[in-house]
């Protein structure tokens, strides 16, 4: 935990472009003058439930060893991707053992896999120009031949997992309305690097701010500061991410704009500053600050650091906000009643109400989409855990039951899935799992790492 602000709980605590055009097709002679309306857009399971689908090796043109090793990446990542979806039943890899490789999208044995009773069968060429890329893919149902899915997508060589990434979000969206996560980023902050701090105030340790693609994959640094730089949080565009820094002794939030290269000083020299969030829109965040003396209050300001206004005003101290989906209201942790719990507010700072009534609540994270939810870490024991309240019924369920300790709950963009920290296998470690508390995953593994937060885009 953060030594000079222990006060507050734990609370204190190369881009590429693809070009994508889309169209359906049919396989067969007959099909092919058929309008787009006659035409089974997506692929079902024949008895309901979630399709079989069959993703082929991807075709290497040419056949040399890199283009073939950037078609295996490509396919294997894809399936990661889809598998974490769960939207469709992926037929196991050796169900394709008997079955001969096509060498074309037009060299399919589609009779073959119904034989396997798969409900489609989905693979893609890539094809190498220079130091770019030209990947094609496609989807065929099985039963009438039809492809369902067809796009093409031109970038740099460099970044050959976006690709798999950008297939699978489209592929969720068409064939199922879902809006994929393969193209989110999780921000966190990390001791990974082992340096010592420079500055007068922390001399224990550093903590830099580094992102990642969602399934843990190109982990890379933000800051360079030797200081603690924490709490960090995406900007609904995907591309800024706002941080708590000691860098200058007193707490303040900056803005890194992370594909520009470039630094904002949001809080400037008022008092010290924590745990930004931003707005919905992209256009405020709301921090914790003791700019007016006194316990920490919440305050609202324009994305430029214009037009500063106090939200609560409470000799407790309140910390940790979580915008809406709606952006007319937060939540925060207060511990006004004697303990940390959940609160909301209006953005405009009208109607307060308490939501949780734990031994302990922190660190609440507001649901995206049409469901009421807010995720928090509370006290279970000697350890917290990740709870989930339907704002609607105040219901709580519990999504982790005491494996290690499990703190700073995020959720993904479609609402399907958080990150959050976890002790369980030794350090404190990012991981993910479902919504309903299944399918964990770790996603970091070096050092120490806190405080996720997914990216909305």
């Amino acid at each position: 935990m953060v030594r000079t602000v222990a006060f507050i709980w734990q609370s204190a605590i190369a881009a590429f472009v693809l070009t994508v055009p889309a169209t359906i097709v049919a396989l067969d002679p007959q099909a092919r003058s058929r309008q787009p309306s006659d035409i089974l857009a997506t692929i079902s399971a024949g008895a309901g439930g979630a399709p079989r689908l069959a993703v082929l090796d991807f075709i290497a043109q040419p056949a040399d060893a890199e283009t073939v090793a950037v078609a295996r990446m490509i396919r294997q990542v894809l399936v990661d991707d889809l598998t974490f979806e769960r939207e469709f039943a992926l037929m196991p890899s050796d169900s394709s053992a008997t079955i001969p490789a096509p060498g074309s999208f037009d060299d399919l044995p589609l009779d073959r896999w119904r034989g396997l009773k798969a409900d489609g069968v989905l693979t893609g060429t890539v094809q190498k120009r220079a130091a770019d890329l030209h990947v094609e893919v496609r989807l065929v149902q099985v039963r009438t031949k039809i492809s369902t899915f067809v796009k093409s997508y031109d970038g740099s060589a460099a970044s050959p997992r976006r690709y798999a990434h950008s297939i699978s979000d489209d592929l969720h969206m068409s064939q199922r309305g879902l809006r994929g996560v393969a193209r989110t980023k999780l921000t966190f902050d990390s001791d990974r690097d082992g340096e010592r701090a420079t500055n007068a105030v922390e001399k224990d340790g550093v903590k830099e701010v580094y992102f990642g693609d969602y399934d843990g994959a190109n982990q890379q640094r933000v800051t360079v500061y030797r200081s603690l730089n924490i709490n960090p949080t995406w900007s609904p565009d995907g591309r800024s991410i706002a941080y708590t820094s000691y860098r200058r002794e007193v707490p303040r939030i900056f803005i890194s704009n992370v594909y520009q290269g470039t630094l904002e000083d949001l809080t400037s020299n008022a008092g010290s500053s924590y745990l930004p969030a931003w707005s919905p829109d992209g256009t405020q965040l709301c921090f914790a600050s003791t700019r007016d003396g006194g316990q920490p209050e919440l305050y609202v300001v324009n994305r430029d650091g214009s037009n500063v206004r106090r939200l609560t005003n409470h000799p407790a101290a309140d910390l940790a906000p979580t915008w809406s989906p709606s952006g007319t209201q937060i939540a925060f942790v207060s511990d006004r009643t004697g303990t940390p719990q959940i609160y909301t507010i209006g953005a405009d700072g009208q109607g307060m109400r308490q939501i949780t009534h734990e031994a302990y609540a922190d660190r609440p994270s507001w649901s995206p989409g049409p469901n009421r939810e807010i995720a928090y870490a509370a006290r279970t024991g000697r350890g917290n855990d990740i709870k989930v309240i339907e704002l609607g019924t105040g219901r709580v369920r519990r999504l982790t039951l005491g494996e290690g300790t499990n703190e700073s709950p995020s959720w993904a963009p479609n609402g399907r899935h958080l990150a959050f920290t976890s002790t369980r296998s030794g350090n404190t470690q990012v991981f993910v799992m479902s919504r309903t508390g299944e399918h964990v995953k770790q996603i970091t593994y070096t050092g120490n790492n806190y405080q996720p937060d997914w990216s909305k885009d």
